[in-house]
């Protein structure tokens, strides 16, 4: 196995969406981990404080090539990355080893028309909100007491499919713009693959996030993480599926919450079928008895995001993903 490190340049991100035409930036076997890079902030870069606009983001938002400007999502991604043998209807294991903060500021920003409130909320906002990176925190509102614990994840975990592009804000059966809190560093993350290669690429770092990312966005932060990617050629799946070191996680993505949620249920009596040999009755029996469900994001249109977390304490016997 081989370590890689692979730095967000304007020759290895690409903005706005996925595309299985995009050449891979790097190419890895499986098992191999990954020192990544990522950047946030293309569409603010211009009204960023110092601290926020280095050199290379810099130098990204002002020369990224048109051919790397894949979709109109706002989202910068390090990527892809090409994992011999991955084929369709293979797995992907992407491994969460560390995840954080590159640098000691952030932003959280209200569209017009977006969000859970756009009625009530119509004018665009952005901050730049500073990190704590020494105490892991942030202060919000500034010198109001109110001091928000950093988990630091990546909001974009995805893979490309067929389609040749595809926009960067919805979420799907391919990962992309899941933002769930859940996936920090401890976490796996299992997803289909579609197209030869996988052709990973991630980024979206968010320093924190409630549930439901209300109003758009997160605290959103440029990201260092070290990441191991695993090819699963002994695992069948459709849909993401996760696992944390204290849950199971199974999503569900549609452009209504009581689809979203129908789905996750689904999918979690599903896994519980293969995983832990439950009747499809006694498996949903458990779903209202022991599995959490939460809202994952309102706000990525199309697609709104509901999980369901089945916590591993209660099982008898380790399921083995």
């Amino acid at each position: 196995m081989t370590h890689h490190i692979l730095k967000a340049t304007r020759d290895t991100v690409h903005l706005g969406g996925f595309s299985d035409l995009l050449a891979p930036v790097l190419t890895i076997d499986s098992g191999d981990t990954i020192d990544v890079e990522t950047y946030t902030g293309y569409y603010v870069h211009d009204q960023a404080p110092p601290e926020f606009l280095t050199p290379e983001l810099r130098d990204i938002c002002q020369n990224l090539a048109p051919e790397r400007q894949v979709a109109r999502g706002p989202h910068l991604l390090t990527g892809p990355i090409y994992v011999r043998d991955a084929q369709p209807g293979d797995v992907l294991e992407i491994e969460l080893q560390a995840i954080a903060p590159s640098l000691p500021v952030g932003f959280n920003a209200i569209r017009s028309g977006w969000g859970a409130l756009p009625q009530q909320f119509t004018q665009p906002a952005l901050r730049f909100i500073p990190l704590d990176l020494a105490h892991n925190i942030a202060e919000f509102p500034a010198n109001s007491g109110i001091k928000i614990p950093l988990k630091p994840f990546f909001g974009i975990l995805g893979v490309a499919t067929p389609e040749n592009t595809r926009n960067s804000i919805p979420p799907g059966n391919y990962g992309g713009n899941i933002d769930n809190r859940q996936l920090q560093a401890g976490s796996r993350l299992f997803l289909p693959v579609f197209v030869p290669g996988g052709l990973f690429s991630l980024g979206d770092g968010h320093s924190t996030q409630g549930d439901g990312e209300v109003n758009v966005t997160a605290l959103e932060t440029s990201m260092n993480g070290k990441i191991k990617l695993t090819l699963r050629q002994d695992l069948q799946l459709t849909i993401p599926i996760a696992e944390t070191p204290t849950d199971i996680i199974t999503m569900g993505f549609a452009p209504t919450l009581d689809t979203a949620l129908e789905l996750a249920v689904n999918n979690m009596i599903d896994f519980l079928k293969r995983f832990a040999n439950l009747s499809p009755e006694d498996a949903y029996v458990l779903c209202s008895l022991a599995v959490n469900f939460h809202i994952t994001q309102f706000v990525n249109s199309p697609q709104k995001g509901v999980h369901g977390m089945l916590p591993k304490s209660i099982l008898s016997n380790q399921i083995c993903i």
